[in-house]
């Protein structure tokens, strides 16, 4: 039988704030999938806009699709200790992607970027799947001080704010959007050189969060 891949084997006791634990391959399996997920979002954001400068934007609607199914996926795998604040990145995700199942349904799947950008007022409705990607983006500079990540956090709510506002012109706000996937895309990339542990962070306050929800939750009971 082969020897296990090291990555995956089960890390040494780690001295947590709340007490030791143990980082599992169950652990790192799902840190291995939201870098992925996080790499994919930066590949089909990257591709859709630049689909778009050379193509048009009548199939740029297949990378947006990829970005939004990845982006769900990095929020499925994501480790933030708060549940109130990843409840709301998910809550954010899923209205972005109602919104833009309605966008697509009266302007079709070839006319969806046209639309946004013929009618600004839509980026309320398509706008809540960025702001989601603008979360991860600040837990990621949050967590470590990644500069690519704080350009995330910042450069797509001015590209969005400012084309819902109409304050900017449409080749800066498309120059924002390239530059966001592009940092997008190094994140996602530069993320592969941290150990798994990194991006667990302290399970023992997981732990703790958790047991302190559950004493704080009271029991229903049924006659």
């Amino acid at each position: 039988m082969n020897e296990e891949n090291s990555y995956f084997k089960s890390s040494n006791p780690i001295k947590g704030v709340y007490g030791d634990y143990i980082v599992t391959p169950k652990d790192k399996r799902e840190v291995l999938f939201y870098r992925l997920s996080i790499l994919f979002c930066g590949l089909f954001f990257s591709l859709g806009l630049f689909q778009w400068f050379t193509n048009g934007s009548s199939q740029v609607w297949i990378s947006f699709a990829g970005l939004g199914i990845s982006l769900g996926l990095s929020l499925k795998w994501i480790h933030i200790y708060l549940r109130p604040l990843h409840q709301t990145l998910v809550l954010f995700w899923a209205t972005g992607c109602i919104g833009l199942v309605i966008v697509t349904y009266h302007f079709g799947l070839t006319n969806l970027i046209s639309s946004l950008k013929e009618n600004p007022k839509l980026v309320f409705l398509v706008g809540p799947l960025f702001v989601s990607l603008t979360g991860i983006g600040f837990k990621e500079f949050f967590c470590f001080r990644r500069t690519e990540a704080i350009g995330i956090t910042i450069f797509i709510p001015i590209a969005f704010i400012g084309h819902l506002t109409e304050l900017i012109s449409e080749k800066f706000t498309f120059s924002l959007l390239v530059l966001s996937s592009l940092l997008l895309l190094v994140l996602g990339i530069r993320k592969f050189n941290l150990p798994a542990e990194a991006d667990i962070g302290d399970k023992s306050v997981f732990d703790f969060l958790e047991r302190q929800r559950k004493l704080n939750t009271p029991d229903i009971k049924t006659n």
